[in-house]
């Protein structure tokens, strides 16, 4: 086979793998699990959850929305801070918070202990303060909620008879970095993975979850073994839900952006670092990052280079990226247009980012809020 005829067959794979991602995400924006946000209060238990370190930025505006959404909750409600050793005012902070909020108490944390991750371990210590029966919700502290975000939610994931559900907040991106990136994020699942299969099945691969928001019944994440059986892993939300699935439940994700809001990260610098510390971990090793990055390039880009070339099939292949992140953003809340025209550069900017991420690993100079995150 000659140079152009192989050029021309990888045109026309990236095309057809391109518009079945395209169909895809036609498919769950139309069947995604949606908060009801019409649904009665609960009155089951209901535990808040929130790991912080470092987030005086964060912690009144979270937590003043925390509490008005907990004010909804027709049953008993606990909501428990650990603040992580934080160095930046953050304890001041909810040192005052817990004065204005009755339910509010306020856990002191020392960083992880050998084993864990700095997160995962903050999670399971406010495990224990949990109530026993009911419902744990997991909430970040850069993530706002509405009112009726834990009614909604509640009820949604009551009524599917999932064990699991995270209501993938609305990603708010201001910078052209975050721009570019952000999007990334619900797209990735919306266009790869069939949600109403994966809330049904038990393989770890049909698997998304997102920690900024997670919902989980008390008596499901405590037969998974909570966040201890997750305790090294970086992506800890995914793992997570892994293991519910492992010991008979569900979850899956859904979209949450009329009852939350998150500005993940802010301009390029925090992009990077946030990304560098996790996505080395997203594929499994090393050549599972090769592996995905290669199909990537391949559905995304190669098509959009083709039809700079003046080709028709490459064409219809750039368009049919475009239409999975006009679909996905529509869906979520997203910028649909004009961001969605450069989803070849998007991929392009995330491979090189997973790159990053790998060679920073490898070399053992991971680090996140102070903490290092190698050899774990």
């Amino acid at each position: 086979m000659r140079g152009g005829e192989i050029w021309r067959a990888l045109v026309a794979c990236g095309t057809a793998t391109a518009t079945g991602s395209a169909v895809l995400a036609m498919v769950n924006a139309a069947t995604i699990r949606v908060p009801n946000a019409h649904a009665p209060s609960g009155d089951e238990p209901l535990s808040v959850l929130l790991p912080m370190r470092d987030e005086a930025r964060h912690a009144r505006d979270c937590l003043r929305a925390v509490a008005a959404a907990a004010d909804r909750w027709r049953g008993p409600v606990r909501i428990v801070v650990l603040d992580d050793d934080s160095s930046d005012g953050t304890a001041d902070i909810l040192a005052d918070l817990a004065e204005q909020i009755p339910a509010l108490e306020i856990v002191s944390g020392a960083g992880p202990i050998s084993g864990w991750l700095g997160k995962a371990w903050a999670c399971e210590q406010l495990s224990y303060r949990a109530v026993e029966r009911g419902v744990l919700v997991f909430v970040d502290a850069d993530v706002r909620v509405a009112p009726d975000a834990f009614t909604a939610s509640v009820a949604t994931m009551r009524t599917a008879g999932l064990d699991m559900f995270c209501p993938y907040p609305r990603q708010i991106a201001g910078t052209y970095a975050e721009r570019l990136i952000q999007p990334l994020l619900q797209w990735s699942w919306m266009s790869t993975l069939p949600l109403r299969l994966a809330e049904r099945s038990a393989r770890p691969s049909l698997s998304a979850a997102n920690g900024q928001f997670l919902i989980v019944d008390a008596t499901a994440y405590r037969r998974a073994g909570g966040h201890g059986a997750v305790r090294a892993e970086v992506l800890e939300d995914i793992a997570l839900l892994r293991a519910v699935k492992a010991v008979g439940g569900r979850g899956v994700v859904g979209d949450g952006s009329e009852v939350a809001s998150c500005r993940m990260y802010v301009g390029w610098r925090e992009i990077r670092d946030g990304y560098r510390k996790s996505l080395w971990s997203a594929f499994g090793s090393p050549a599972g990052a090769a592996a995905v990055s290669a199909l990537l390039l391949l559905t995304y880009v190669v098509p959009a280079v083709a039809a700079l070339t003046g080709s028709r099939v490459g064409l219809f292949g750039y368009l049919a990226g475009v239409a999975s992140r006009v679909v996905s953003a529509r869906r979520t809340g997203g910028r649909a247009l004009p961001d969605s025209l450069a989803h070849p550069i998007s991929v392009v900017a995330f491979t090189g980012m997973t790159v990053d991420s790998v060679i920073t690993h490898r070399r053992g100079l991971l680090r996140w809020k102070g903490r290092e995150i190698n050899g774990v």
